[in-house]
């Protein structure tokens, strides 16, 4: 059991077995529901107006132990090996070289900080799900991603990555549940939207929101492309209100903003 977060609940990870690979599943197992934890800033952070393109790589940490001080904000980009966590805080930053990009999938290892501003950090967490590495290599990964998300008081969101081609897969689901149970707010990108048609595009948009519907408003999403910069605005938008939430987004960050998918135009 974990106390120090707010909440008592036990996170697992277990390997599911498919006939094509090994899939990292997240498996949660609460005792009772997880009262609300407190997310607003520490007391000796001050909010401002942030700039991403002055992100600067700050570390890398293969442990809880190995990670900045836990007095920060900071938000954690997570997502399935090929969804592109890497290309878009690249994209994010307009730095096309900040976070490290791979043709093979799987290449982050470590948890990777990106300082946005002081005690401000973008986090890129190991992917799952493509990695060619060792079963026990892998096993580490899950147990330090595991400590990461249970203990981890700096916190205030997590991105979650899904190729818009292939949404809602049992990954997603269990950290959207994890999010749920743990009363953190997730923002979901859908990646690589470009190869998609506008019609299919807004297809899968209002799919997925009608799916998640049942959350409310702690799971937002939108359109993504690294490729295109589509969405890098709201996107903005949405880590500006996580880590200085008391500052209006800029006109940048609000120009791409969408209407409710949901919402009855007729």
């Amino acid at each position: 059991m974990v106390e120090s977060s707010g909440f008592d609940f036990r996170l697992t990870l277990v390997l599911l077995q498919s006939t094509a690979s090994k899939t990292a599943r997240l498996c949660l197992k609460p005792p009772v529901i997880p009262s609300r934890q407190s997310r607003t800033m520490t007391s000796n952070q001050k909010p401002e107006r942030l700039n991403f393109s002055n992100t600067v790589f700050a570390q890398s940490a293969s442990r809880l132990t190995e990670c900045p001080a836990d007095t920060c904000n900071e938000v954690a980009f997570v997502g399935r090996s090929n969804a592109g966590k890497s290309s878009a805080i690249n994209t994010l930053t307009d730095q096309p070289k900040l976070a490290r990009t791979s043709k093979t999938p799987g290449r982050t290892q470590l948890l990777n900080f990106f300082q946005v501003a002081e005690e401000k950090f973008l986090v890129d967490l190991p992917g799952f799900g493509y990695a060619k590495v060792p079963e026990n290599v892998k096993k580490q990964w899950e147990k330090h991603l595991e400590a990461y998300l249970l203990e981890r008081k700096s916190l205030r969101g997590l991105v979650l990555l899904m190729d818009c081609r292939h949404p809602l897969k049992d990954f997603d689901h269990m950290i959207i549940n994890w999010c749920s149970q743990a009363e953190m707010p997730v923002h979901i990108l859908l990646t690589k939207c470009d190869k998609l048609k506008s019609g299919a595009r807004k297809k899968v948009l209002l799919e997925t929101s009608r799916d998640l519907a049942s959350f409310g408003d702690l799971v937002s999403l939108q359109l993504f492309s690294a490729l295109k910069k589509t969405g890098a605005g709201e996107l903005k938008g949405r880590l500006q209100s996580w880590l200085s939430p008391y500052i209006e987004p800029s006109v940048e960050q609000s120009e791409e903003l969408p209407e409710d998918p949901l919402k009855d135009n007729s």
